[in-house]
């Protein structure tokens, strides 16, 4: 089982799992902005192992099959666990709160569960893929001094709602394919050095 992970693009994914459990605990210790930069790093490992399993020319079936699945259960973590994590931490256990991050985790892990029996008909996502989740949460935090102490939860609490909804949502996204690599490379680490000198200081 271990040996799964001497596949590049698998460990690339477990890569990507331990950067997501490291943004939830610096999340958990207060230290939110620079969680979330961690995620973004995460992300960024989301997009490389795709890359990488596209240029392994000798990858064994079986670890192509268990990568898939490793790849979905990381994407729960970074994508449909963390941001929750984070709405808690700012906001607190009310209700509303709790709901929302409930929410997600259950919209994430259906329409990775859907993805991983159906696919993508087509070269596309059906609903907005789980990992949109975690630029939309760096978004709203690059964000965050725009808003009053007080509003920022329930601000961050609608855009991770919304999310959540598209993630079900019965139309089709296109892939990242070509320069969007670039784009999202560039965005991940731009935001993440912004992010995390916030949450450095």
């Amino acid at each position: 089982m271990i040996r799964q992970l001497f596949d590049p693009a698998n460990a690339v994914t477990a890569a990507g799992l331990v950067l997501s459990v490291i943004a939830i605990s610096l999340a958990l210790s207060g230290r939110v902005e620079l969680g979330v930069a961690v995620a973004l790093w995460a992300l960024l490992a989301d997009h490389l192992d795709g890359v990488v399993a596209q240029r392994l020319t000798t990858r064994a079936e079986r670890a192509g099959e268990v990568g898939k699945n490793l790849d979905s259960l990381a994407d729960l973590v970074s994508a449909g666990v963390f941001p929750g994590i984070v709405l808690l931490v700012v906001g607190g256990s009310a209700a509303l709160f709790v709901a929302v991050a409930a929410l997600l985790a259950a919209a994430s892990a259906l329409r990775l569960s859907y993805f991983n029996v159906f696919g993508s008909p087509g070269g596309r996502f059906i609903g907005v893929p789980t990992t949109y989740a975690v630029p939309l949460t760096a978004i709203l935090f690059l964000v965050r001094p725009l808003f009053p102490d007080q509003t920022f939860p329930f601000a961050l609490a609608l855009g991770i709602g919304a999310i959540a909804v598209l993630h079900v949502a019965p139309f089709r996204v296109p892939k990242t394919a070509g320069v969007m690599y670039i784009v999202v490379t560039l965005f991940c680490v731009a935001l993440s050095v912004i992010l995390a000198s916030r949450g450095l200081s």
